[in-house]
């Protein structure tokens, strides 16, 4: 499969500072040979966040993110691997070679480029025509609505005019030709007609992806014409499943959730009010690709759904699937307003935000819900509320967050909170047996158990832990001692999984003249491991060691890891001819290491 080349990762990686880059988002002061600065990506007042320009990494000593500067630039601006690698290059002012793509996947990438364009344009269109001599009831309608010219401006609003061929021979004029205008979603042909609009008489919301390209629109009708909103059809370009409207904004915004709404107007009143954060699935049902696609940028969506029956519908159906995305949420309450447009209208920003602290838990609210269904003042309804919640509550498999809710459900609605915990823990101990039933055992690949090796390397993080990360930050800051250090050690000698992995990597680099952790860093497609492996070429304990204590540090080091690879020989190679003799050459080996300077 074409991809990027390392050579060419490694020239995007190398022209690109990384301390010029995260400068452009974190402000930082040089400390040492490094610098810090705030975390981006938590919370703090003391800064923890250090970025080294002799290893192009940074780490934060605080929530333990880590990486070189294409894995920065993914986390701080949410981009995909490949997003991230075009827009550094474009940065430094690298072309993307052609093969990185393959010839089919390069007519591909240059027709979608072109259906972009043809977006772009007519978005520039509908504003122009908004804004023109004949664009006067567009703007009455966005006057009635209470937007400001900043705010058209912002999000590129406009108008198509009431001619039903008007777009279509704008673009002709710019030389589209029709096997891309039938495609690009704007035009319509049919034998009688020919090519003609889609939209037409309608005030016009551009659809942006995430990256800010213009890739479909949204129109609503002026009058009394149907349907009242007409979104484009789905293309090469265009997945209403898989988009938000108002993403490419509230991406940007900092803040540590979203705000998530019904409507296109709804998430402009709410931009234009201050609340940049907010977004809205486009004339569709929230979809587990929307829930994927946010939390790529957050772990907390307030919903903000109509307060009508359908929006309660809506956000009841919301809250299990952000829940499924690893999204926590909260309902934010309208009444007595239908929306938040209306709502900002009439109570203004300062309200709104009130609403939003006092967000409801979204468990809660669905609890809230369930209850009216039930009259709680008769026995039988009474018990039917407590077996329905039970079974609900069996959704929380960790065992402190069900008591958590349990204990607030029962506060809330008077109930026996033993009971309540058996009638819960019934219930899912069955739910667990049909599940179990319903399995279908199967081999553990040895891709999976390297991965559960992974995992249980990232668990334990501990003394031996510590020790490798000192010995390769050490070596990293110091390259000079790498002779001195392989003598006595070599990669077989860390622990396994990604120690062992990161270390012949490292090795691999020393033995070559090279010392670039960055470049091991990218090797790695998971977060978590680039994490990891970002801290094992951070150790704190690194600052600790002075001159009169270099020596012993080292030495102490050495015989620890030394140790520690002896006994997992003992236990791995028990059975092997040679078993005596090397355990008995090994141990030699730590007797005289204990008496050895290692660093003169």
């Amino acid at each position: 499969m074409p991809g990027f080349t390392d050579d060419f990762l490694d020239e995007v990686r190398a022209r690109n500072d990384i301390v010029d880059v995260v400068s452009g988002y974190v402000h930082l002061e040089k400390r040492g040979s490094n610098y810090f600065g705030l975390c981006p990506f938590h919370s703090e007042k003391t800064p923890s966040f250090s970025v080294s320009p002799g290893k192009q990494m940074y780490y934060c000593f605080g929530c333990h993110e880590g990486g070189n500067v294409i894995t920065f630039l993914m986390n701080i601006e949410h981009y995909t691997f490949r997003e991230a690698v075009e827009k550094l290059a474009e940065r430094c002012g690298m072309d993307i070679p052609q093969d990185a793509y393959g010839e089919s996947s390069k007519k591909e990438r240059d027709r979608k480029d072109k259906l972009r364009e043809i977006n772009k344009a007519s978005a520039n269109y509908y504003y122009l025509q908004l804004k023109g001599s004949r664009g006067k009831a567009g703007r009455d309608y966005f006057e009635k609505r209470k937007l400001s010219d900043e705010t058209i401006l912002h999000f590129g609003l406009g108008y198509s005019l009431p001619y039903s061929d008007d777009l279509y021979r704008f673009l002709k004029s710019k030389g589209y030709q029709d096997d891309l205008l039938k495609d690009c979603g704007l035009v319509v042909f049919d034998e009688k007609r020919g090519g003609h609009d889609k939209f037409w008489n309608r005030v016009m919301f551009p659809i942006l992806d995430a990256n800010g390209q213009v890739i479909g629109f949204g129109g609503r009708v002026l009058g009394d014409g149907q349907p009242k909103y007409l979104n484009s059809p789905e293309t090469e370009i265009f997945n209403k499943r898989k988009n938000l409207y108002g993403l490419y904004f509230a991406r940007r915004s900092r803040e540590k959730e979203m705000i998530l709404c019904e409507g296109y107007m709804d998430v402009i009143s709410l931009h234009q009010a201050g609340f940049t954060n907010a977004v809205a699935s486009l004339g569709t049902a929230l979809t587990q690709e929307h829930c994927k696609l946010l939390s790529r940028y957050t772990k907390q969506v307030l919903l903000c759904y109509d307060s009508d029956k359908a929006g309660v519908s809506a956000a009841l159906r919301a809250a299990p699937m952000l829940k499924e995305a690893g999204i926590t949420s909260k309902v934010i309450h309208m009444d007595p307003f239908k929306d938040p447009d209306e709502f900002i209208k009439n109570l203004g920003a300062e309200e709104f935000r009130k609403r939003m602290q006092d967000a409801q838990n979204s468990f809660l609210f669905e609890i809230d819900q369930l209850q009216k269904e039930y009259d709680m003042g008769d026995p039988d309804g009474r018990t039917g509320f407590v077996q329905e919640l039970s079974s609900r509550l069996t959704r929380f498999r960790d065992e402190v967050e069900r008591n958590n809710y349990i204990d607030a459900v029962c506060e809330r609605y008077h109930l026996e909170q033993g009971s309540l915990r058996r009638e819960t823990n019934a219930i899912g101990e069955k739910k667990e047996e049909q599940r179990m039933r319903n399995v279908r055992f199967s081999a553990s690949s040895p891709r999976m158990e390297n991965r559960e090796e992974g995992q249980q390397q990232r668990q334990k993080k501990g003394g031996l832990s510590r020790t490798q990360d000192l010995l390769l930050t050490w070596l990293c800051e110091e390259p000079k001692l790498y002779p001195v250090v392989r003598s006595y050690l070599s990669p077989e000698d860390f622990d396994g999984g990604l120690y062992r992995e990161a270390a012949e990597m490292f090795f691999e680099q020393m033995e070559n003249g090279q010392d670039d952790p960055a470049k091991i860093i990218a090797t790695y497609q998971d977060p978590e491991d680039q994490k990891e492996v970002s801290g094992m070429f951070y150790s704190d304990a690194y600052e600790t060691v002075t001159p009169d204590t270099r020596d012993k540090a080292m030495r102490e080091s050495i015989l620890k890891m030394k140790e520690s690879s002896l006994e997992r020989y003992r236990r791995e190679h028990s059975g092997d001819q040679d078993f005596l003799s090397t355990t008995l050459k090994r141990q030699k080996e730590l007797q005289e290491l204990r008496r050895r300077k290692i660093l003169q």
